[in-house]
C-alpha cells in the first residue's frame, strides 16, 4: 500500500505523538527526559519504526541523524519553502550499492520548490543532515556576501531565488567524519562541542570540493591527446565492469593518470563525473533489460551491480516508476 500525505501533515503526526505521550516522541538519549538541544523523534507506529534525532548545536546550526524503516511506501508532497544551507549524506545508499560509496547533496540557501518525493517500504533509511543559516555561514568571513570567496557566493545567493544543489560522493575523509558523528563518545556539553567540530569539518571538506567544481567549470583542464585517450579508456573499463566497478583511485591507476586529472578530465570530456556517468549508463542498461522481458527485476539489478532495494529506488527516481511496473508495461 502507498500512503500519500502532505509534508505538513507528516510532521504533525510526530507532534501528535508528543502531545499524547511525550515519552514516545521526545527523549534525551541518556536520561530519557526532554531537553531542548537534543531531541529524538520516534517514528509513528502506523508508518514504521526508527527515529529522527535533531540536535541544535547553536542558533542557526542544526544536526539531524535518521535511522528508520517504513511499513508502506510514502509519497510526501511539499510546497515552496525558504531553505537554509544544507548538506545531507545518504548513508543507507552507500551500504546498498556495490561500490560502497556514500552519496551526498550540497544545497545553497534560497527557495526550495515544492516537490513530490517517495520513500520506499522495507528499505532502511539512514542519513545525516546539517542545516546552516546563511548568517552563521557568513560569520566566518564577515557580515557581507562580498567577503565570501567568489567560488562560494552562490551558496548564499538571493533568498528569493531557487536554491543551488549539487550531488556528490563522499571522500574517505568525509566518511571518517560521518562515522565519528554517528559514534560520538561524549555526552552533554562536550558532545555538542565535538559534534559541532565534526559538522564544520564536513562543511570544510564539501567546500573544498565545491571550489574545485566551480573552478573546473570556469577554467577547463588543458588535456593532452594522450590524456583524452586514457579518459576514454577509463570509460570503457567502467562499462565493462558494471557489476563491480573500480574506485576512482583504482581506475586512475589502471589508465595511468593521477586521480585529479581523471576526475576533472572525465567531467570535461563527458560533461559529468565518472560515477554519475556509470550510474546513468547502468540504469539505461537496466531499462533495456527490463523491456526485453528476458530477466527478472532481481536478475537485472544483479547484472548492473545494484542491490535490489537500491535499484528500485534509483530506477524510480530516474524513470518515475518501479522496475517491476516498467517490465510489466513492456512485456
Amino acid at each position: 500500500m502507498t500512503i500519500t500525505i502532505s509534508e505538513q501533515a507528516y510532521r504533525e503526526l510526530f507532534q501528535e505523538i508528543q502531545e499524547s505521550d511525550p515519552s514516545l516522541a521526545l527523549l534525551d538519549q541518556k536520561s530519557g527526559n526532554f531537553v531542548g538541544h537534543d531531541i529524538i523523534w520516534r517514528y509513528p507506529s502506523r508508518f514504521g519504526q526508527g527515529f529522527v534525532r535533531e540536535i541544535s548545536l547553536r542558533d542557526g546550526l542544526d544536526l539531524a541523524i535518521a535511522n528508520y524503516q517504513l511499513h508502506d511506501d510514502i509519497i510526501s508532497e511539499s510546497s515552496d519553502f525558504e531553505h537554509p544551507l544544507e548538506y545531507t549524506f545518504n548513508i543507507a545508499d552507500g551500504y546498498q550499492n556495490s561500490a560502497n560509496t556514500i552519496p551526498y547533496h550540497l544545497y545553497g540557501s534560497g527557495v526550495a520548490p515544492g516537490e513530490c518525493w517517495k520513500q520506499f517500504a522495507k528499505q532502511r533509511s539512514m542519513w545525516v543532515s546539517v542545516h546552516i543559516e546563511p548568517e552563521v555561514f557568513q560569520s566566518f568571513v564577515g557580515n557581507t556576501t562580498e567577503q565570501v570567496p567568489e567560488a562560494l557566493q552562490h551558496l548564499i545567493g538571493n533568498p528569493n531565488q531557487k536554491y543551488y544543489v549539487r550531488p556528490g560522493q563522499a571522500t574517505q575523509a568525509m566518511q571518517s567524519a560521518l562515522q565519528r558523528i554517528l559514534h560520538c563518545p561524549y555526552q552533554g556539553f562536550t558532545q555538542r562541542m565535538f559534534l559541532e567540530g565534526k559538522v564544520w569539518e564536513l562543511m570544510a571538506l564539501l567546500l573544498e570540493q565545491e571550489v574545485e567544481t566551480q573552478q573546473s567549470k570556469q577554467t577547463p583542464t588543458c588535456l593532452k591527446p594522450d590524456d583524452i585517450e586514457r579518459i576514454h579508456q577509463a570509460k570503457a573499463i567502467l562499462l565493462q565492469r558494471l557489476n563491480n566497478p573500480p574506485s576512482l583511485k583504482q581506475l586512475a591507476q589502471q589508465v595511468g593518470l593521477n586521480e585529479c586529472t581523471l576526475k576533472r578530465g572525465f567531467r570535461q570530456v563527458f560533461g559529468t563525473t565518472a560515477f554519475s556517468y556509470l550510474h546513468h549508463y547502468r540504469l539505461e542498461q537496466a531499462k533495456q533489460f527490463l523491456a526485453s522481458g528476458e530477466m527478472t527485476v532481481a536478475q537485472v539489478a544483479q547484472s548492473i551491480g545494484f542491490a535490489r532495494n537500491y535499484f528500485t529506488k534509483a530506477f524510480c527516481q530516474k524513470f518515475g516508476c518501479t522496475p517491476g511496473a516498467y517490465r510489466k508495461r513492456h512485456r
